[in-house]
């Protein structure tokens, strides 16, 4: 007679079959097997908010071979995914089958590795009701949410368009963006720029001063007034200034951060992002290895490493690179307030699987995503670049005149590349800078007379706040609480899909729907579009997993 194990995925069964041998029978769930009904509320709002669960349809045949090889096993073990969402499959798992919650019957496996598998099975625990009821009250707000307000908007703007509690906050996100923009009112302004020479090096300076303080050119008359100036002065070094700079290298990722970061240099959808990491984490056929589950679990917060695994980073760097690319110390890195610590950070469960080695084995998205995650954490092992820096006032003055203008240069030099020979962290457009002062600039002394070759004087209007990317999108729903690692793939799906936004290029436009939707949603239903609203919710959604608050109690308060 055979232990039972219960996954979600036919891919994770397979992986974690492999690892447990011949004692052990391992069958997929396929993801949920009961939820509301689609057809009603399924809510007893006068009974506490009892949701009423029925079978998925579909799953009927499913869930009566489960049941068959549930009565004929020796132990079962519910090994869903180790978060909320695989908590609360465990429990409507449990309830089908007639597993007593407090047994020991759940396993948690954060990578699906051979080590992580046998010591998952050796150490089950008992269903953690606090995680279920997380879940059951997220359920239970969405779907109040939903079912109540949707119709509304029904009536008002047109069948089919949805209402949801972070969707809503999302469109509002965007269309508020949208208002902005249209709303800018651009400002002229003009920068004056003189090309220099010393010893036959030539350089660029940029006008930012003059006798009084700050200068900057507002219209094209103060501009032509510098740049004549300019044509008939001498100009010499004031004052250098250099120093040395330390970049360190990105934490390793989280959910948020990995699908920013697979949108900004692998043009890759959240949605697609994650439905690839799944693959990685539930096992790819590797030759030599067979099955190896390649990353650890993708929904998470956490920056924490475990030892063993910054132990092998650390000996891998050793090994790979020059003795200066491996700091005395490992790094640790703080994770924001408010983050879970159940899983660690996304990390490679094999340092050793370098991408290009196994390239062969994996789809050309999987190779691209692995490498990604790969890179960036043997990268967050490895010491800081370290920028050579110099910026220098130069002064501009006629010969008998008192007045006089001040331009800058600026400019680094890598000292030292560190983490960067690896990995770089992507950059938003028009929202990141980068390294100021890219330029390199002959040597230059305080008193240096230079050599005038010529100036550039060019008009400019500030730029309105650009629209938001998946990347910018997923940033601002992050830093303002809105949402969950699990959530924000699907949040952005959704919203296209309902049309209140589409695409141009990578950035984000309302419809006119997302736009009148959002006018409605503000004007009758205020506190379900309000991002600290939200947040709060949210907070205390996280409260109800920690054990701190009831969730019929929290559901009572949101539904009043």
């Amino acid at each position: 007679m055979s232990n039972l194990v219960i996954v979600e995925s036919p891919a994770k069964a397979k992986t974690i079959k492999k690892y447990l041998g011949s004692g052990y029978k391992v069958v997929a769930s396929m993801g949920h097997v009961r939820d509301l009904p689609k057809s009603q509320l399924g809510i007893d709002i006068e009974h506490d908010f009892a949701p009423k669960y029925i079978s998925i349809r579909g799953k009927s045949d499913l869930i009566k071979s489960l049941k068959k090889e549930a009565k004929g096993c020796k132990k079962i073990y519910l090994a869903t995914d180790p978060d909320r969402e695989g908590e609360a499959i465990s429990w409507h798992l449990a309830q089908l089958l007639g597993v007593d919650l407090d047994s020991e019957s759940r396993v948690i496996f954060n990578e699906i590795t051979k080590s992580a598998v046998q010591a998952g099975i050796k150490h089950p625990r008992a269903v953690d009701m606090n995680l279920v009821d997380a879940q059951q009250a997220r359920r239970v707000l969405d779907r109040l949410v939903g079912y109540q307000i949707s119709p509304f908007l029904w009536r008002k703007i047109k069948k089919g368009l949805s209402a949801g509690r972070v969707q809503s906050v999302a469109t509002k996100l965007i269309v508020d963006r949208e208002n902005e923009i249209t709303a800018f009112v651009p400002q002229e302004y003009w920068t004056v720029e003189v090309d220099l020479e010393k010893n036959g090096a030539a350089f660029r300076a940029k006008l930012y001063g003059d006798e009084k303080g700050k200068c900057e050119p507002k219209d094209e008359q103060s501009a032509k007034r510098v740049a004549d100036y300019a044509a008939g002065a001498a100009f010499a070094v004031d004052s250098v200034k250099k120093g040395e700079k330390k970049r360190n290298p990105a934490p390793p990722f989280i959910t948020s951060t990995l699908q920013q970061d697979a949108s900004r240099k692998l043009a890759l959808p959240a949605r697609r992002t994650m439905q690839i990491a799944q693959e990685l984490y539930e096992g790819v056929e590797i030759t030599g290895h067979g099955l190896v589950g390649l990353i650890t679990y993708m929904r998470t917060d956490s920056l924490r490493v475990s030892a063993e695994a910054v132990a092998e980073v650390r000996s891998y760097i050793g090994g790979r690179f020059e003795a200066a690319y491996l700091p005395k110390s490992p790094r640790s890195y703080r994770a924001k307030k408010g983050a879970q610590d159940a899983h660690e950070a996304i990390r490679p469960t094999m340092v050793s699987l370098e991408p290009d080695q196994i390239k062969k084995d994996l789809s050309r998205d999987q190779y691209r995503l692995y490498k990604l995650i790969w890179e960036r954490f043997v990268a967050s092992q490895m010491t800081s670049q370290v920028l050579d820096t110099v910026a220098a006032d130069i002064s501009c003055r006629r010969a008998g005149e008192s007045g006089y203008y001040m331009f800058r240069a600026a400019g680094s030099t890598v000292k030292f590349p560190g983490f960067t020979v690896l990995y770089e962290e992507g950059r938003d457009e028009k929202t990141d800078k980068g390294e100021e002062g890219a330029a390199r600039l002959p040597e230059l002394l305080d008193g240096d007379a230079l050599r005038y070759l010529g100036v550039e004087k060019q008009q400019h209007f500030t730029q309105p706040p650009a629209r938001f990317t998946e990347a910018t999108l997923i940033k601002t729903l992050e830093e303002n609480g809105i949402g969950r690692p699990s959530t924000y793939a699907p949040t952005i799906t959704t919203i296209q899909q309902r049309e209140y936004v589409i695409k141009e290029g990578k950035a984000f436009k309302p419809t006119a729907l997302g736009v009148v939707t959002t006018e409605l949603m503000v004007d009758h239903f205020p506190d379900i579009v309000s991002v600290d609203f939200t947040a709060n919710m949210e907070n205390d959604l996280d409260r109800v997993e920690e054990g701190e608050r009831n969730w019929v109690e929290v559901i009572r308060a949101f539904y009043k």
